[in-house]
């Protein structure tokens, strides 16, 4: 069932490129989760502040996107940006949108609002982390992905999440926080927009995506540790 949903190249790895891909240097390529919860850390103890904190990564990455002088350039931040636009999707899916549903009043309408949106940024980014870095298409397609991604990121710092806090106890923002943190570890690094959008669907298809997405990302080049920093 949900192999039809989570599209992944069908090249199969052979046991010695399998065995090599577990001998690359990770500190240079890929972000730690050392690293990445060290930042979660220091971006706020509540769930809002960490997804605002995620907000403004990607909008710096968007930007290094823009800015790059090479392809080379160019590549690596469009993999640091898949790779965090993909997790934060999930995790907003399966942790934040269920808790709008049970506290917010009219909040099964706000994040059905809310997944519609994320369908169609989630579109976008599959044909996005597509794309070759000299690819004619390849600015314009980041430059629309982010005018849809712009307007959702502002509609939820403005209206949704002030909305949650409003509902919800302190400790339990942080407690949904830590959550946050925790599920961007174990879901898919890429986009599978034909994938479920709600737990428990989409927790089982994130599960079987997940292993595959992070073995590809052992192939791909990364910003380093000091060029992420914002």
């Amino acid at each position: 069932m949900f192999n039809q949903c989570i599209r992944t190249p069908t090249t199969l790895l052979s046991k010695q490129s399998t065995r090599a891909v577990f001998s690359l240097p990770s500190s240079s390529q890929r972000p730690s989760f050392i690293s990445v919860a060290r930042m979660a850390t220091a971006a706020g103890n509540k769930v809002s502040d960490r997804i605002k904190h995620d907000h403004r990564e990607l909008e710096s990455y968007y930007n290094k996107i823009k800015s790059a002088k090479s392809d080379d350039e160019k590549v690596r931040w469009q993999n640091q940006f898949v790779w965090e636009l993909a997790r934060h999707s999930i995790a907003e899916e399966l942790v934040v949108y269920p808790a709008m549903e049970k506290h917010v009043p009219d909040g099964l309408k706000l994040a059905e609002k809310d997944r519609s949106e994320h369908q169609i940024v989630k579109e976008k980014l599959y044909e996005f982390q597509q794309m070759e870095a000299s690819d004619p298409s390849f600015i314009p397609a980041i430059n629309s992905l982010w005018e849809t991604l712009g307007q959702h990121i502002k509609e939820e710092e403005q209206d949704d999440l002030p909305l949650l806090e409003k509902h919800i106890e302190d400790g339990d923002s942080q407690k949904m926080a830590a959550s946050f943190d925790r599920t961007k570890h174990f879901v898919p690094t890429q986009s599978h927009p034909g994938a479920p959008d709600r737990p428990p669907y989409e927790t089982v298809a994130g599960l079987m995506a997940a292993p595959i997405d992070k073995l590809m990302d052992m192939f791909k080049k990364f910003p380093s540790a000091e060029e992420r920093k914002i």
